[in-house]
């Protein structure tokens, strides 16, 4: 039996039955009727008018006029990907999910990366919050674990949700700005709900501008309880962390790639796996244990606050492995439904109170958007198992039940389908529950908005605040009101005095008269810089022309494959580029067609060009912009009339051919660190 290849699996298996191929075939209707003319339309007299019963036509323009569907209120614009999940550590002892019982075990997975504010027309590289949702098609069922790339909420009740939504979305009068936060009616509710502190510090960092999916962390964000097989519950919360680190763009880096670009975090994703180099996960769990829910001085159901990994460790029990594009963008991307009450024994809620909201909007929303209640009928969603009950009808089944008796109990049919194990049971752990029907907060632990903000800011390098003040007056800098401007300053005072100061006069008001919280704990996890750091499957742009060094050339690009990067060919034009002794290289990408900031680094070769002063020009451009953005630049010996670094202070990642022995490999290295940040 011939084996299957790494991306095929049980959930790929059931979808290739309903795939099918249009290429080479005759055109027929939807009907199966042929098509003998799919460009005229039938018409009374050859100059006359078209005639309404032309059944063609009709079909034709009227299933066109029904091909889109409503799209998401939130993270609308989003990418799917397939991908399989494999256990290393059991977690037998806290869960009885069996997906999560013993190591070895894989499990098809689904993910949907997403923003969060835009339409599905915005751009990838927006200033936002993303998705990384995960269908899990586990041996019990379908389980749905719903990521954000911070590991807070903005809220702390799903009763907020929709003013915050509205606040944050484009002004209705306008339908501007698309897919930003730097507008009064976001900034407006911020200063009203100041609970929002924390997750404005995560959407202000680099954290808001993931260099690529690949290289991004996740967390759930809301409590859940795991829920052993002797009955005995755990609170748990997941992260998902990538291989490569987490690593950010610049502000202006990610405002350039949005014009440039707007596909970039798609086409970085599509090029990582059509090359081989599977992005990975390790996905971690936080657990405490029930008798511990009070022992911290956060609430452990608080979404608007972190387990610190010092405080709460994360264990590392699987990976899951992005190995295969979808086939059909629409199928199974645009269809895609996840849902957090999609839920498989040994995992349950627990009282937080934003996942209780959670667990009726998604549903409810793809209910409107997908148009039928058979969600889970749909390809993408159907789960890899049998699934037998009493549902009926509905808006496009496709299942054809060919059972008499659709009720439960019953005797015609031995009352079945039957119940399953209580073994199996779901969402009925006997928690404890006091007190009387109230709005209530569980405790007046969620009315602390500023430790924890100050606690992210405390774990911060220099380099990082700096950014994350300069990411406050870029968004606050486009607010019109003088007052929000103010509170919001007034607000952040709580979290940092320095960062009020200088925030302050930046956006032209008045100094704060408060201080920060008095918080001093860290958490040095926070901070990017202690992240992964690798050469694998960066983007490193070669400037190149006619008639360069052939072997020293070759060398470097041996030694930058051998590191897993990938290399594009950068020239004034497409077509090939050789070397004085007849090594030719194919151009990827022109001077026009790309930008500098498209790229993590640069070897600068040179070369001639017919048109040697542009080529120059451009030449000098792309190597003066990847200095100003911290890039690691490779010279080689023909390259460094490229270059006009500053006559004073460091030159920190730029690597000369002609003082380098080992040229290629000191390039690699310098690729690894991605940024240099002490560059002046």
């Amino acid at each position: 039996m011939a084996q299957k290849p790494p991306s095929s699996n049980a959930k790929i298996d059931q979808l290739n039955e309903l795939k099918k191929q249009n290429t080479g075939e005759a055109l027929r209707q939807d009907s199966g009727v042929p098509a003998v003319d799919n460009e005229q339309s039938l018409r009374a007299g050859r100059r006359g008018p078209a005639l309404l019963h032309d059944p063609d036509f009709y079909r034709k323009q009227s299933h066109f006029s029904r091909e889109r569907i409503p799209e998401k209120v939130v993270h609308a614009r989003g990418f799917g990907v397939h991908g399989e999940f494999e256990l290393t550590k059991s977690l037998r002892h806290v869960t009885k999910a069996h997906f999560l019982s013993e190591p070895g075990i894989k499990t098809p997975t689904f993910v949907r990366l997403s923003t969060f504010i835009g339409s599905k027309g915005s751009k990838d590289t927006a200033i936002d919050v993303r998705g990384f949702a995960t269908k899990f098609y586990t041996q019990e069922g379908n389980y749905d674990n719903l990521a954000l790339s911070f590991g807070v909420f903005i809220i702390k009740d799903a009763m907020k949700f929709v003013d915050f939504t509205h606040a944050i979305k484009p002004n209705p009068k306008t339908a501007v700005p698309q897919a930003a936060s730097a507008h009064d009616t976001l900034w407006d509710w911020v200063v009203n709900n100041q609970e929002s502190a924390h997750m404005v510090m995560w959407l202000q960092s680099m954290r808001a501008r993931p260099r690529s999916w690949r290289m991004m962390e996740a967390w759930p964000i809301n409590t859940f309880r795991f829920i052993n097989a002797e009955g005995k519950s755990t609170f748990a919360r997941f992260v998902w962390k990538p291989h490569l680190g987490v690593h950010g763009l610049l502000l202006e880096e990610a405002d350039i790639l949005g014009g440039v670009d707007p596909d970039f975090h798609r086409n970085d994703m599509i090029e990582a796996i059509q090359a081989g180099a599977y992005p990975k996960y390790d996905l971690g769990v936080q657990l405490i244990a029930e008798e511990d829910e009070f022992a911290y001085d956060f609430d452990i159901l608080d979404d608007t606050k972190f387990w610190p990994e010092e405080v709460v460790p994360v264990e590392i029990v699987g990976t899951m492995t992005l190995n295969r594009l979808v086939d059909n963008a629409f199928a199974e991307e645009e269809q895609s439904s996840f849902d957090p009450a999609s839920l498989v024994p040994g995992i349950e809620f627990s009282h937080d109170p934003v996942l209780q909201g959670r667990s009726f909007a998604y549903r409810d929303t793809d209910y409107h958007r997908l148009g039928t209640a058979n969600i889970n009928n749909i390809p993408i969603n159907q789960p890899i198992i049998p699934v037998h009950n009493n549902q009926r009808d509905g808006h496009v089944r496709h299942d054809i039940d060919t059972d008499m008796v659709t009720y439960h109990k019953n005797s015609l049919a031995e009352n079945t389908p039957s119940d399953a194990a209580e073994s199996a049971r779901v969402s009925d752990y006997p928690a404890e529950v006091e007190g009387h029907v109230t709005r209530q907060l569980p405790s007046e632990k969620f009315d602390d908005h500023f430790s924890q903000a100050r606690m992210f800011w405390n774990s911060m390098t220099t380099v990082e605040q700096q950014d994350i003040i300069k990411s406050f007056s870029y968004h606050l800098g486009k607010v019109v009101s003088a007052s929000v401007r103010q509170q919001t300053v007034d607000m952040f005072a709580n979290v940092d005095e320095t960062l009020a100061i200088e925030l302050a006069r930046n956006i032209g008001v008045n100094p704060p008269e408060g201080t920060h919280v008095a918080y001093d704990e860290a958490s040095p996890a926070l901070s990017m810089t202690t992240t992964p750091h690798s050469a694998a499957t960066q983007k490193v742009g070669v400037l190149i022309g006619q008639g360069f060094q052939d072997d020293e050339v070759r060398q470097t690009l041996d030694a930058l494959q051998a590191a897993g990067a990938f290399v594009h060919i950068v020239s004034d034009k497409l077509g090939m580029v050789a070397g004085a002794n007849g090594l030719e290289l194919p151009v990827d990408t022109s001077f026009v067609t790309a930008h500098p900031a498209q790229f993590d680094a640069y070897y600068v070769v040179g070369g001639s060009s017919e048109d040697q002063k542009l080529f120059d020009e451009h030449m000098t451009e792309f190597a003066r912009m990847a200095y100003k953005f911290f890039k690691p630049i490779g010279v080689a010996s023909t390259g460094e009339t490229y270059l006009n670094l500053p006559t004073e202070g460091q030159h920190d990642g730029v690597v000369l051919a002609q003082h380098e022995s080992s040229f290629g490999d000191a390039f690699v290295d310098a690729i690894a660190q991605h940024r240099f940040w002490d560059r002046v």
